[in-house]
Formats: structure tokens, C-alpha cells, sequence
């Protein structure tokens, strides 16, 4: 069959193409993709080529898909998986399937299964690894979130903390504990403090730290001080720009009483912010440096002193594996929470490879694209003016504005059913 997709030719070669999707055997299913939001991975894949570690080598003669945070329904099933899947069911889909060892993924490494595309493939190694997951709603924009999601998941069950005379792990954040997100009112910063504020092991002690005042009033709005209060949870936002000449590390360690943080991750592969993470450690105190820098070389410093005499220590993650996905699912439809806020601009699959390529100019948050529809790419805080002129935007903007200005399952059903479809 014919569909549309976005694929990559070499670095900063990104292609909307017709191409032939090759009819499914035994071992095949085949899905209908309906949104996929754009990773600040894909623009770096994008960048590196045929280097990325993803990404084959020969990809300028064979191209690859991007886009791997999508979600849709399954459109055909293979005879032998139909005992799993059925026609007409919703999926998400973890890319991370680690097959053998292997780092192909969807959205990297394959002709014929990305996010951005009307219809995919799904690879062999995806369904052995149980990589497709059944999703269960008819809101599509948070299957693709369950992705990132699962991600920021991850990096909460991969810290960790010790305990004197014993040489196991105890994995996780500490309950009740002090924690700081630093750099953290981007997309994936805001899913963390969700996520913080909702999920088993909250904190006691939330500081959440950027240096621009009008993305920290925009989290300070969807993730109030009050309702924090509510879960339990104290909650700081602090520009760490504007400290009136005080050192920021002790403004921030003011607000533990002076023992520093159990927990803190690290959102910007910035030097001083990794330094600024590092000094306001606690006694065993746990880094984690969930930021992807594109400087193989980047280096910043980090007291040794304090690892050996008060047990700090620093992990990393870049992604989350299948029960983190399960879990991210899971939180969402039961309303636990809410990742609409990572989400500031939707467009159709027609905006997707200029959208991509220019990720780090455009200014907000997360970018979803709905891939069957012909959309540009559009500021849900564009929409009002918009609807000045266009009684779509208008009604867009009045969805959005119904829901705290976020994006929604409403205004997604409203978009799917009005827009112009792909040709």
C-alpha cells in the first residue's frame, strides 16, 4: 500500500515522500498512526546522520522512518500473532525494544516502521520484545506521550541511595524526601513535576529551578503551589537567574534547612548547571544527569570529597524501558497525571521534517504532529488571534481555553474531524 512518511536521507536530510509499504506476512502487523510527538532525539539523529548510533550507516542509499512517539490502531495482524493483537485496537509503542542487544529502534533504524507516517510495519524484533502495547483510550495525543513519559518514569526508578553497612542499592527516590528539578520548565521538566507530584514516592520538599520567569509562571500555573500542598508536597519554583547576587547553590540549600537534596536531575547538558547540581547534594545524595548533550567531550566538575565522605553519587538515563511505558499509560488514563502541558504546538504530518529540522529554534514545548491530516505547524497560544478569521481556530481556542489552556482529547477529536486530510 501507498502512504505518506518522513524519512531520513543523511544529516539534516529529512524527506515527506510517498512510498510503498510492503504488504505484511505471518509475522507482520501492520498499524495506522494517527499522532507522533517530535523528541529533541530525532532532531539529533537528524543532525548526525548515518553517525547516529541508530541510524544506519548506509542510510543516504536506504532510508529510514523517524518519529518514535506515536500511537494509533492496528489495521492488520499477521496469523501468527492474532491471538495477541486485534484489528481495530489502539496501541502505543516502546521504541527501546533492546532485541539481542541490538540498538535498532523504530523511528531510527527501519525502511518501513516510524512515527512519521501515515502507516507502518511494525518490526519482528519490536513484537518479540512485547514493545507493542495495548492503549486503551481514544485520546491518541497521550500514547505518544506515554513515551517521554515512560523516559522521565525511568530516571525516577533509576536513582538511587544507600544505607551504612550494607552494599545494596535502595532504587528510587527517597518518600518523603527533598528533591530539586533543575533547568526543568521544558516539556520533559514538566512531565517530572507531574510526575513528582503524583506518583508513590513524592517528595516532602519539590524545587523546581529555571532561569526564564515566563516558563516558570507557565509550570506555576498548571502545577500550583496549592494543589502541591494537597498531595503533601511543598513546592518551590525559583528562577535561579535573579538571586540578588547570592550564590544560587545556597539559595537553594536554604530550602532544605541546610541538608541538601536526597534527589535532583539535572534537565540542560550545562556546565554550571551540572556544578550547581553537584553542590546542593545531601548526605547521599543522588544526580541524575537526564539531559543528552550532542559534545561527546562534555565534561563538568564534580566533588570527589563528597563522594567518598558523604556518599554522593550521579546516574544517568536516556530513556525508559516497557513497564515504565505500562506505568506511564496507566497514570494517564486513570488521571493521575496529566502530560498535556509538555505539549505548546500541533501540526500535520506536511509540518513535520521542517519542524524537526528546526526543533531547537522554535521556541515552547513538546510539537505534536496528527500525521493524517494536512496542518501547519501552530502555537495553541496562536489559536485566539487565529479565530479572529478561521472559525477552526476558533473553536480550537475555545476547546483549549476550557481546559486550563492545554491541549485535550476535545480539541484533538475536533482537529482529527475538520482538518484537511493528507493527500
Amino acid at each position: 500500500m501507498k502512504t505518506k512518511a518522513v524519512r531520513i536521507h543523511g544529516k539534516m536530510d529529512l524527506r515527506l515522500e510517498d512510498i510503498e509499504l510492503p504488504e505484511i506476512d505471518a509475522d507482520g502487523v501492520q498499524v495506522k498512526i494517527i499522532s507522533d510527538s517530535i523528541c529533541m532525539s530525532t532532531w539529533k539523529a537528524a543532525v548526525e546522520g548515518g553517525e547516529h548510533k541508530r541510524v544506519p550507516n548506509d542510510v543516504e542509499k536506504n532510508p529510514t522512518i523517524v518519529g518514535h512517539e506515536f500511537c494509533g490502531q492496528i489495521v492488520k495482524v499477521g496469523e501468527n500473532w492474532k491471538d495477541k493483537y486485534k484489528v481495530g485496537d489502539g496501541f502505543s509503542i516502546q521504541p527501546a525494544h533492546f532485541y539481542k542487544g541490538s540498538l535498532m529502534a523504530p523511528g531510527y533504524s527501519y525502511p518501513y516502521c516510524g512515527g512519521a507516517s501515515q502507516y507502518a510495519n511494525i518490526p519482528i524484533e519490536t513484537l518479540k520484545m512485547d514493545c507493542l502495547l495495548p492503549y486503551d483510550s481514544d485520546v491518541y495525543f497521550y500514547g505518544s506521550l506515554s513515551e517521554p513519559m515512560s523516559c522521565i518514569i525511568g530516571t525516577y526508578h533509576a536513582m538511587y541511595h544507600t544505607k551504612a553497612g550494607s552494599y545494596e542499592h535502595q532504587m528510587g527516590i527517597v518518600e518523603g524526601g527533598k528533591m530539586a528539578l533543575l533547568a526543568s520548565v521544558g516539556p520533559m521538566g514538566l512531565g517530572a513535576i507531574d510526575y513528582a507530584l503524583h506518583c508513590d514516592r513524592r517528595p516532602s520538599l519539590l524545587v523546581v529551578t529555571d532561569i526564564d520567569d515566563a516558563r516558570l509562571a507557565r509550570a506555576e500555573s498548571i502545577y500550583t503551589v496549592e494543589d502541591a500542598a494537597k498531595n503533601g508536597v511543598e513546592l518551590h519554583y525559583v528562577n535561579t537567574g535573579k538571586t540578588d547576587g547570592e550564590d544560587p547553590v545556597e539559595v537553594l540549600r536554604k530550602l532544605t534547612g541546610g541538608t541538601g537534596y536526597d534527589d535532583v536531575i539535572c534537565f540542560a547538558p550545562v556546565k554550571p548547571v551540572v556544578e550547581q547540581a553537584d553542590g546542593i547534594l545531601g548526605h547521599d545524595g543522588c544526580l541524575n544527569f537526564f539531559a543528552g548533550p550532542t559534545n561527546t567531550q562534555f565534561k563538568a566538575e564534580f566533588n570527589f570529597y563528597n563522594v567518598h565522605y558523604a556518599s554522593t553519587h550521579v546516574v544517568g538515563t536516556s530513556g525508559g524501558n516497557t513497564d515504565d511505558m505500562r506505568e506511564a499509560i496507566q497514570m494517564m488514563n486513570s488521571g493521575r497525571i496529566n502530560p498535556a502541558a509538555m505539549v505548546t504546538h500541533v501540526g500535520g504530518l506536511n509540518a513535520e521534517a521542517e519542524t524537526t529540522l528546526n526543533l531547537p529554534n522554535i521556541p515552547g514545548g513538546k510539537k505534536l504532529i496528527y500525521t493524517q491530516i494536512d496542518f501547519p505547524l501552530t502555537a495553541i497560544a496562536d489559536f485566539e488571534e487565529l479565530g479572529k478569521t478561521d472559525p477552526l481556530f476558533a473553536e480550537l481556542d475555545k476547546l483549549v481555553k476550557a481546559n486550563n489552556g492545554l491541549w485535550n482529547g476535545d480539541a484533538e477529536k475536533y482537529l482529527l474531524s475538520h482538518a484537511k486530510q493528507i493527500g
